[in-house]
Protein backbone atom coordinates (compact mmCIF):
# COMPACT_ATOMS: atom_id res chain seq x y z
CA UNK A 1 0.00 0.00 0.00
CA UNK A 2 3.18 2.48 -0.18
CA UNK A 3 3.11 5.77 1.52
CA UNK A 4 -0.40 5.45 1.78
CA UNK A 5 -1.29 2.12 3.20
CA UNK A 6 1.69 3.24 6.33
CA UNK A 7 -0.59 5.53 7.09
CA UNK A 8 -2.77 4.56 10.02
CA UNK A 9 -6.69 5.78 10.97
CA UNK A 10 -4.97 8.60 13.65
CA UNK A 11 -2.77 9.66 10.87
CA UNK A 12 -5.55 10.07 8.35
CA UNK A 13 -7.97 12.16 10.25
CA UNK A 14 -5.08 14.26 11.45
CA UNK A 15 -4.65 14.91 7.44
CA UNK A 16 -8.19 15.39 6.99
CA UNK A 17 -8.57 17.89 9.59
CA UNK A 18 -5.00 19.82 8.64
CA UNK A 19 -6.31 22.11 5.89
CA UNK A 20 -3.04 22.03 4.50
CA UNK A 21 -1.79 21.73 0.40
CA UNK A 22 -0.32 19.27 1.39
CA UNK A 23 -2.52 17.25 3.44
CA UNK A 24 -5.04 17.42 0.85
CA UNK A 25 -2.74 15.68 -1.69
CA UNK A 26 -1.75 13.12 0.69
CA UNK A 27 -5.77 11.79 0.90
CA UNK A 28 -6.13 12.44 -2.87
CA UNK A 29 -3.33 10.18 -3.07
CA UNK A 30 -5.37 7.57 -0.92
CA UNK A 31 -8.37 7.92 -2.88
CA UNK A 32 -6.40 7.59 -6.06
CA UNK A 33 -4.74 4.57 -4.74
CA UNK A 34 -8.18 3.14 -3.53
CA UNK A 35 -10.04 3.00 -6.87
CA UNK A 36 -6.97 3.06 -9.38
CA UNK A 37 -7.44 0.79 -12.27
CA UNK A 38 -4.02 -1.21 -10.88
CA UNK A 39 -5.29 -3.77 -8.64
CA UNK A 40 -2.12 -4.66 -7.60
CA UNK A 41 -1.71 -0.72 -5.80
CA UNK A 42 -4.12 -2.04 -3.11
CA UNK A 43 -5.05 -5.61 -1.38
CA UNK A 44 -8.61 -6.47 -1.15
CA UNK A 45 -7.99 -6.23 2.86
CA UNK A 46 -6.17 -2.82 2.37
CA UNK A 47 -9.08 -1.39 -0.23
CA UNK A 48 -11.57 -2.55 2.60
CA UNK A 49 -9.51 -0.72 5.30
CA UNK A 50 -9.32 2.99 3.23
CA UNK A 51 -13.27 2.42 2.58
CA UNK A 52 -13.93 2.50 6.57
CA UNK A 53 -11.52 5.48 6.79
CA UNK A 54 -13.44 7.29 4.19
CA UNK A 55 -16.57 6.50 5.80
CA UNK A 56 -15.04 7.85 9.25
CA UNK A 57 -13.66 11.11 7.67
CA UNK A 58 -16.00 11.73 5.00
CA UNK A 59 -17.76 14.76 6.87
CA UNK A 60 -13.71 16.07 8.05
CA UNK A 61 -12.70 16.16 4.33
CA UNK A 62 -12.45 19.41 2.57
CA UNK A 63 -14.38 20.04 -0.36
CA UNK A 64 -11.88 19.13 -3.11
CA UNK A 65 -11.12 16.30 -1.76
CA UNK A 66 -14.96 15.12 -1.49
CA UNK A 67 -15.19 16.24 -5.08
CA UNK A 68 -12.25 14.35 -5.79
CA UNK A 69 -13.45 10.84 -4.02
CA UNK A 70 -16.92 11.55 -6.06
CA UNK A 71 -15.70 11.63 -9.35
CA UNK A 72 -13.88 8.25 -8.50
CA UNK A 73 -16.69 7.00 -6.85
CA UNK A 74 -19.47 8.17 -10.12
CA UNK A 75 -17.62 5.69 -12.31
CA UNK A 76 -17.83 2.51 -9.95
CA UNK A 77 -20.86 -0.03 -10.25
CA UNK A 78 -19.98 -1.52 -7.19
CA UNK A 79 -19.26 1.41 -5.02
CA UNK A 80 -19.83 1.46 -1.59
CA UNK A 81 -24.06 2.54 -1.47
CA UNK A 82 -23.91 4.22 1.52
CA UNK A 83 -20.67 6.78 0.46
CA UNK A 84 -22.33 7.76 -2.56
CA UNK A 85 -25.27 8.54 -1.66
CA UNK A 86 -24.10 10.61 1.26
CA UNK A 87 -21.81 12.46 -1.31
CA UNK A 88 -24.99 12.89 -3.74
CA UNK A 89 -26.75 14.58 -1.06
CA UNK A 90 -23.57 16.80 -0.28
CA UNK A 91 -22.99 20.40 -1.94
CA UNK A 92 -23.53 20.30 -5.73
CA UNK A 93 -19.42 20.75 -6.34
CA UNK A 94 -19.57 17.36 -4.38
CA UNK A 95 -22.70 15.67 -6.07
CA UNK A 96 -22.94 16.70 -9.64
CA UNK A 97 -20.19 13.36 -10.82
CA UNK A 98 -22.54 11.09 -8.67
CA UNK A 99 -25.97 12.62 -9.17
CA UNK A 100 -24.85 12.21 -13.37
CA UNK A 101 -23.08 9.59 -13.59
CA UNK A 102 -23.57 6.83 -11.01
CA UNK A 103 -25.84 3.75 -11.41
CA UNK A 104 -25.25 2.89 -7.68
CA UNK A 105 -28.20 5.42 -6.91
CA UNK A 106 -31.69 3.98 -6.81
CA UNK A 107 -34.67 5.91 -7.90
CA UNK A 108 -36.20 6.24 -4.33
CA UNK A 109 -32.99 7.99 -3.33
CA UNK A 110 -32.75 10.04 -6.56
CA UNK A 111 -36.44 10.76 -5.53
CA UNK A 112 -35.28 11.99 -2.19
CA UNK A 113 -32.50 14.15 -3.36
CA UNK A 114 -35.18 15.53 -6.19
CA UNK A 115 -37.47 16.60 -3.29
CA UNK A 116 -35.10 18.07 -0.65
CA UNK A 117 -32.28 19.75 -2.88
CA UNK A 118 -31.36 22.53 -4.56
CA UNK A 119 -32.37 23.47 -8.02
CA UNK A 120 -28.84 22.37 -8.92
CA UNK A 121 -29.27 18.59 -7.51
CA UNK A 122 -32.69 18.32 -10.12
CA UNK A 123 -31.02 19.33 -12.81
CA UNK A 124 -27.98 17.00 -12.54
CA UNK A 125 -30.33 14.58 -12.02
CA UNK A 126 -32.56 15.36 -15.07
CA UNK A 127 -29.56 15.24 -17.21
CA UNK A 128 -28.85 11.30 -16.03
CA UNK A 129 -28.42 9.18 -19.43
CA UNK A 130 -31.08 7.04 -17.77
CA UNK A 131 -34.54 8.39 -16.00
CA UNK A 132 -37.42 6.43 -14.82
CA UNK A 133 -41.09 7.75 -15.45
CA UNK A 134 -41.13 7.76 -11.16
CA UNK A 135 -38.23 9.70 -10.93
CA UNK A 136 -39.08 11.96 -14.08
CA UNK A 137 -42.37 13.08 -12.45
CA UNK A 138 -40.97 13.89 -9.26
CA UNK A 139 -38.92 16.34 -11.41
CA UNK A 140 -41.40 17.73 -12.98
CA UNK A 141 -43.58 18.03 -9.42
CA UNK A 142 -40.72 20.87 -8.69
CA UNK A 143 -42.76 22.84 -11.53
CA UNK A 144 -39.04 24.42 -12.08
CA UNK A 145 -39.02 25.45 -15.64
CA UNK A 146 -35.09 24.61 -16.39
CA UNK A 147 -35.24 21.49 -14.28
CA UNK A 148 -38.33 20.38 -16.33
CA UNK A 149 -37.08 21.85 -19.82
CA UNK A 150 -33.62 20.08 -19.33
CA UNK A 151 -35.80 16.79 -18.54
CA UNK A 152 -37.80 16.83 -22.31
CA UNK A 153 -34.37 17.38 -23.62
CA UNK A 154 -33.07 14.44 -22.49
CA UNK A 155 -33.82 11.45 -24.77
CA UNK A 156 -32.62 8.89 -22.15
CA UNK A 157 -35.31 9.91 -19.80
CA UNK A 158 -39.02 7.45 -19.66
CA UNK A 159 -42.24 10.35 -19.39
CA UNK A 160 -45.43 9.01 -18.97
CA UNK A 161 -48.09 10.10 -21.39
CA UNK A 162 -50.22 11.22 -18.02
CA UNK A 163 -47.07 13.46 -17.21
CA UNK A 164 -46.32 14.34 -20.94
CA UNK A 165 -50.03 15.56 -21.49
CA UNK A 166 -49.80 17.98 -18.36
CA UNK A 167 -46.48 19.17 -20.10
CA UNK A 168 -48.34 19.84 -23.43
CA UNK A 169 -51.38 21.41 -21.86
CA UNK A 170 -48.46 23.59 -19.81
CA UNK A 171 -46.35 25.04 -22.85
CA UNK A 172 -49.13 27.28 -24.10
CA UNK A 173 -48.21 29.52 -21.31
CA UNK A 174 -44.51 27.80 -20.57
CA UNK A 175 -42.68 28.98 -24.39
CA UNK A 176 -39.52 27.04 -22.65
CA UNK A 177 -41.27 23.30 -23.38
CA UNK A 178 -42.49 23.86 -26.71
CA UNK A 179 -39.21 22.93 -28.54
CA UNK A 180 -37.68 20.01 -26.30
CA UNK A 181 -41.67 18.64 -26.68
CA UNK A 182 -42.03 18.78 -30.30
CA UNK A 183 -38.41 16.67 -30.95
CA UNK A 184 -39.65 13.77 -28.10
CA UNK A 185 -39.87 10.80 -30.04
CA UNK A 186 -42.30 9.37 -27.41
CA UNK A 187 -45.34 11.68 -27.80
CA UNK A 188 -48.36 10.55 -29.18
CA UNK A 189 -50.26 10.91 -32.36
CA UNK A 190 -52.73 12.64 -30.03
CA UNK A 191 -50.35 15.00 -27.62
CA UNK A 192 -48.99 16.28 -30.87
CA UNK A 193 -51.62 17.68 -32.35
CA UNK A 194 -52.37 19.01 -28.78
CA UNK A 195 -49.02 20.58 -28.66
CA UNK A 196 -49.53 21.79 -32.18
CA UNK A 197 -52.64 23.62 -30.87
CA UNK A 198 -51.03 25.22 -27.84
CA UNK A 199 -48.46 26.31 -29.95
CA UNK A 200 -50.58 28.18 -32.57
CA UNK A 201 -52.76 29.57 -29.70
CA UNK A 202 -49.82 31.37 -28.26
CA UNK A 203 -48.66 32.53 -31.73
CA UNK A 204 -52.29 34.01 -32.67
CA UNK A 205 -52.35 35.64 -29.11
CA UNK A 206 -48.95 37.32 -29.94
CA UNK A 207 -49.94 38.24 -33.31
CA UNK A 208 -53.32 39.54 -32.27
CA UNK A 209 -51.63 41.66 -29.76
CA UNK A 210 -48.98 43.04 -32.05
CA UNK A 211 -50.68 43.27 -35.23
CA UNK A 212 -53.71 44.64 -37.02
CA UNK A 213 -55.17 41.27 -38.19
CA UNK A 214 -58.47 40.04 -37.50
CA UNK A 215 -58.64 37.47 -34.46
CA UNK A 216 -61.05 34.91 -36.65
CA UNK A 217 -58.70 35.05 -39.61
CA UNK A 218 -55.87 34.60 -37.94
CA UNK A 219 -57.98 31.70 -36.09
CA UNK A 220 -58.68 29.59 -39.55
CA UNK A 221 -55.13 29.99 -40.64
CA UNK A 222 -54.13 28.36 -37.76
CA UNK A 223 -56.42 26.12 -37.56
CA UNK A 224 -55.97 25.02 -41.43
CA UNK A 225 -52.33 25.14 -40.71
CA UNK A 226 -52.32 22.39 -37.83
CA UNK A 227 -54.69 20.13 -39.96
CA UNK A 228 -52.20 20.63 -43.01
CA UNK A 229 -49.20 19.48 -40.29
CA UNK A 230 -51.39 16.86 -38.83
CA UNK A 231 -52.10 15.08 -42.36
CA UNK A 232 -55.81 15.60 -42.15
CA UNK A 233 -57.07 13.90 -45.13
CA UNK A 234 -60.35 15.81 -44.62
CA UNK A 235 -59.80 19.44 -43.40
CA UNK A 236 -62.73 20.65 -41.08
CA UNK A 237 -61.81 24.65 -41.75
CA UNK A 238 -62.33 24.47 -45.45
CA UNK A 239 -65.35 22.76 -44.83
CA UNK A 240 -66.72 24.85 -42.53
CA UNK A 241 -66.21 27.61 -45.42
CA UNK A 242 -66.86 26.00 -48.11
CA UNK A 243 -70.29 25.79 -46.32
CA UNK A 244 -70.11 29.22 -44.67
CA UNK A 245 -73.42 30.50 -47.00
CA UNK A 246 -75.77 28.01 -45.54
CA UNK A 247 -74.68 28.70 -42.02
CA UNK A 248 -74.94 32.25 -42.62
CA UNK A 249 -78.49 31.90 -44.12
CA UNK A 250 -80.57 28.71 -43.92
CA UNK A 251 -83.27 28.24 -46.08
CA UNK A 252 -87.50 28.49 -45.24
CA UNK A 253 -87.35 24.84 -45.75
CA UNK A 254 -84.49 23.81 -43.17
CA UNK A 255 -86.81 26.36 -40.43
CA UNK A 256 -89.98 24.84 -41.29
CA UNK A 257 -88.45 20.81 -40.80
CA UNK A 258 -86.56 22.30 -37.69
CA UNK A 259 -89.91 23.64 -36.12
CA UNK A 260 -91.86 20.60 -36.93
CA UNK A 261 -89.03 18.63 -35.42
CA UNK A 262 -89.81 20.82 -32.12
CA UNK A 263 -93.82 20.52 -32.19
CA UNK A 264 -93.59 16.62 -32.67
CA UNK A 265 -91.45 16.32 -29.70
CA UNK A 266 -88.62 14.22 -31.79
CA UNK A 267 -85.26 15.78 -29.39
CA UNK A 268 -83.22 13.96 -31.25
CA UNK A 269 -83.70 14.54 -34.39
CA UNK A 270 -84.18 18.39 -33.68
CA UNK A 271 -80.42 18.07 -32.11
CA UNK A 272 -79.24 16.65 -34.98
CA UNK A 273 -81.03 18.95 -37.52
CA UNK A 274 -79.51 22.19 -35.03
CA UNK A 275 -76.30 20.62 -34.86
CA UNK A 276 -76.09 20.10 -38.82
CA UNK A 277 -77.10 23.98 -39.51
CA UNK A 278 -74.75 25.35 -36.95
CA UNK A 279 -71.89 23.29 -37.33
CA UNK A 280 -71.71 22.87 -33.79
CA UNK A 281 -70.58 20.08 -31.78
CA UNK A 282 -73.38 18.05 -30.50
CA UNK A 283 -72.45 18.28 -27.17
CA UNK A 284 -72.18 21.93 -27.42
CA UNK A 285 -75.50 22.29 -28.56
CA UNK A 286 -77.22 20.00 -26.01
CA UNK A 287 -75.59 22.83 -23.59
CA UNK A 288 -76.73 25.71 -24.95
CA UNK A 289 -80.25 24.30 -25.40
CA UNK A 290 -80.46 23.51 -22.13
CA UNK A 291 -78.21 26.24 -19.96
CA UNK A 292 -80.49 28.75 -18.15
CA UNK A 293 -79.81 32.73 -19.31
CA UNK A 294 -80.66 31.77 -23.13
CA UNK A 295 -77.78 33.65 -24.23
CA UNK A 296 -75.94 31.20 -25.90
CA UNK A 297 -79.28 29.71 -27.99
CA UNK A 298 -80.02 33.29 -28.78
CA UNK A 299 -76.32 33.72 -30.25
CA UNK A 300 -76.69 30.43 -31.98
CA UNK A 301 -80.16 30.75 -33.66
CA UNK A 302 -78.96 34.55 -34.25
CA UNK A 303 -76.17 32.96 -35.96
CA UNK A 304 -78.18 30.50 -38.40
CA UNK A 305 -80.68 33.48 -39.02
CA UNK A 306 -83.21 32.63 -37.41
CA UNK A 307 -86.45 34.64 -36.37
CA UNK A 308 -87.16 35.57 -32.95
CA UNK A 309 -90.34 33.68 -33.13
CA UNK A 310 -88.20 30.50 -33.78
CA UNK A 311 -85.93 31.06 -30.78
CA UNK A 312 -88.59 31.58 -28.76
CA UNK A 313 -90.37 28.47 -29.54
CA UNK A 314 -86.96 26.70 -28.91
CA UNK A 315 -85.88 28.50 -25.78
CA UNK A 316 -89.48 28.01 -23.71
CA UNK A 317 -89.71 24.27 -24.98
CA UNK A 318 -86.09 22.88 -23.87
CA UNK A 319 -86.51 25.45 -20.93
CA UNK A 320 -89.50 23.70 -19.74
CA UNK A 321 -88.16 20.20 -20.30
CA UNK A 322 -85.41 21.53 -18.05
CA UNK A 323 -87.80 22.54 -15.10
CA UNK A 324 -89.87 19.74 -15.53
CA UNK A 325 -92.58 21.24 -17.68
CA UNK A 326 -92.99 24.05 -15.29
CA UNK A 327 -93.97 27.20 -16.59
CA UNK A 328 -90.95 29.91 -18.09
CA UNK A 329 -90.83 33.04 -15.71
CA UNK A 330 -91.84 36.18 -18.00
CA UNK A 331 -88.96 38.17 -16.54
CA UNK A 332 -86.57 34.91 -17.80
CA UNK A 333 -88.09 34.57 -21.13
CA UNK A 334 -88.10 38.84 -21.61
CA UNK A 335 -83.80 38.94 -20.88
CA UNK A 336 -83.28 36.38 -23.21
CA UNK A 337 -85.64 38.06 -26.00
CA UNK A 338 -83.58 41.17 -25.11
CA UNK A 339 -80.66 39.66 -25.43
CA UNK A 340 -81.53 38.27 -29.06
CA UNK A 341 -82.48 41.49 -30.56
CA UNK A 342 -79.53 43.30 -29.34
CA UNK A 343 -77.14 40.51 -31.18
CA UNK A 344 -75.97 41.84 -34.31
CA UNK A 345 -76.03 38.84 -37.01
CA UNK A 346 -72.24 39.48 -37.51
CA UNK A 347 -71.44 39.47 -33.68
CA UNK A 348 -73.09 35.94 -33.53
CA UNK A 349 -71.56 34.77 -36.09
CA UNK A 350 -67.96 35.91 -35.50
CA UNK A 351 -69.08 33.64 -32.14
CA UNK A 352 -70.86 30.83 -34.22
CA UNK A 353 -67.00 30.73 -35.88
CA UNK A 354 -64.83 30.59 -32.36
CA UNK A 355 -67.40 27.99 -31.37
CA UNK A 356 -66.86 25.78 -34.10
CA UNK A 357 -62.90 26.10 -33.78
CA UNK A 358 -61.69 22.17 -32.72
CA UNK A 359 -61.73 21.88 -29.10
CA UNK A 360 -58.11 21.63 -28.61
CA UNK A 361 -57.84 24.93 -29.75
CA UNK A 362 -60.37 26.32 -28.40
CA UNK A 363 -59.27 25.01 -24.67
CA UNK A 364 -55.55 26.08 -25.61
CA UNK A 365 -56.89 29.26 -26.39
CA UNK A 366 -58.65 29.71 -23.06
CA UNK A 367 -55.32 28.80 -21.22
CA UNK A 368 -53.14 31.32 -23.00
CA UNK A 369 -55.75 34.27 -22.09
CA UNK A 370 -55.71 32.47 -18.37
CA UNK A 371 -52.10 32.91 -18.18
CA UNK A 372 -52.07 36.42 -19.74
CA UNK A 373 -54.86 37.59 -17.08
CA UNK A 374 -53.50 36.03 -14.47
CA UNK A 375 -49.57 37.92 -15.51
CA UNK A 376 -51.62 41.54 -15.89
CA UNK A 377 -53.27 40.82 -12.03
Amino acid sequence: MAAVGALGLDELVRLARDKSQKSRSILVAAINDLYSDETEILTEQDRAVMVDIIRVLIHEVEVSVRRTLAERLAKQGDAPEDLVVTLANDEIEVAHAILVKSEVLKDPELIEIVQHRTMEHQVAIAIRPKISEQVSDALVETNNEEVITTLLSNEGASISNTTMGHLVAQCGRVIGYQKPLVRRRDLSNDLAKKLYWAVSAALRTHIVANFDLGATDIDEAMEAAVNDAMGNETDPVRERSARSKSTEQICERDIQDLIGLLRKGEVSRFLDKFTSLSKLRLTLVRRLLFESGGEGLAIACKGIGLDKGTFVSIFIRFRQGRLGDKEVEAEELSRALSFFSQTSPDTARALMRRWQRDPDYLNALRQVEEAGSLQTQ
